[in-house]
């Protein structure tokens, strides 16, 4: 039975990497509207709703390998962030607070005809998944989240972990006022890896905003310099102050070479969910890691989905 299970899942992963090719030609790009805001999805498949959220320096096709895996079984919607290329991309740090980007989130599954979804995010996404669950939990049916530690836990390791804060320094330099004008799209492309895969990028990176970009850690990324000594950093909407717990079932994926988030911030993960949590770590890969490790997650992703949907049809 096991081996049986591995070789279709092995199929079907063959046959996803085939279909990824030529995601980017066949798939519906629709809008959604949040309060005068556009937010532009790409979407492929059929059946329940995937939400799929990318991170920073990113755009939709960040998901192609997974979309290509789910969309016989699932309609996926991949977001471009406010900001990113063809979404709306409004003037102001406060338009990148967190309400506005769940808020962005629950416009899209709106749009789609749903009153819920599958929650997916990755880094920024991951960070946005995360306060969608907390703040709006009747919109995730289950969560997936890619390298962003519980923002409790980052907050966490950012108090009291010297390594932590060193590594992220550069997100308080992004959170510097003209920070924005040292980006250029060609040095924002510098962790694809993929050679086909970087056209694609550096034209949605040219008609992305820079400084919308750096919004989302100015209006939301943890300012540890404002904190006293031992206390926990001013999170803003990165983390609400009363976190509420997360009401639905948590898949996570962590690539242990990421070196902006490092693993510690994973400790006590359980401690702020009501239901199961699955933890993978994946050595060997980054900080992206749904490209660095695509078959092991879109394949897990998967049989995980799977599993949950048996255990819901059985309640």
């Amino acid at each position: 039975m096991q081996a049986a299970r591995m070789w279709a899942a092995s199929v079907a992963m063959l046959a996803a990497a085939a279909a990824s090719g030529s995601l980017m030609e066949r798939v519906e790009h629709k809008y959604a509207d949040n309060d005068g805001v556009r937010i532009h999805y790409a979407m492929t498949g059929q059946g329940p709703l995937v939400v799929m959220l990318h991170g920073f320096p990113d755009f939709w096709y960040s998901w192609r390998d997974q979309m290509a895996a789910l969309e016989s079984e699932y309609r996926v919607a991949a977001l471009d962030l406010r900001g990113y290329n063809l979404s709306d991309k409004p003037v102001g740090v406060e338009r990148y607070a967190m309400p506005e980007l769940v808020a962005d989130v629950a416009a899209v599954i709106s749009a789609e005809g749903e009153d819920s979804a599958i929650v997916v995010g990755h880094d920024w996404g991951g960070a946005i998944a995360w306060n969608v669950a907390m703040t709006r939990p009747e919109l995730v049916n289950a969560l997936i989240i890619l390298n962003l530690p519980h923002p409790a836990g980052l907050a966490r390791e950012l108090a009291t972990n010297a390594d932590q804060r060193r590594n992220s320094q550069y997100a308080r330099n992004f959170q510097q006022p003209n920070a924005h004008e040292m980006l250029t799209a060609e040095a924002l492309t510098g962790w694809v890896t993929d050679e086909a895969a970087r056209p694609h990028y550096l034209e949605a990176f040219g008609r992305s905003n820079f400084e919308a970009m750096l919004n989302y850690y100015k209006a939301n990324y943890p300012r540890t310099e404002e904190s006293p000594a031992g206390a926990a950093p001013q999170a803003g909407g990165f983390a609400p102050p009363d976190l509420p717990k997360v009401q639905c079932s948590v898949l996570m994926f962590h690539g242990l070479d990421d070196q902006a988030l490092l693993p510690g911030a994973l400790n006590g993960t359980w401690n702020w969910l009501e239901k199961d949590l699955t933890l993978m770590t994946i050595p060997g890969a980054g900080h992206f890691v749904q490209q660095d490790a695509s078959e092991h997650v879109s394949a897990t992703m998967q049989d995980w989905l799977r599993r949950q949907a048996s255990a819901a049809s059985a309640d």
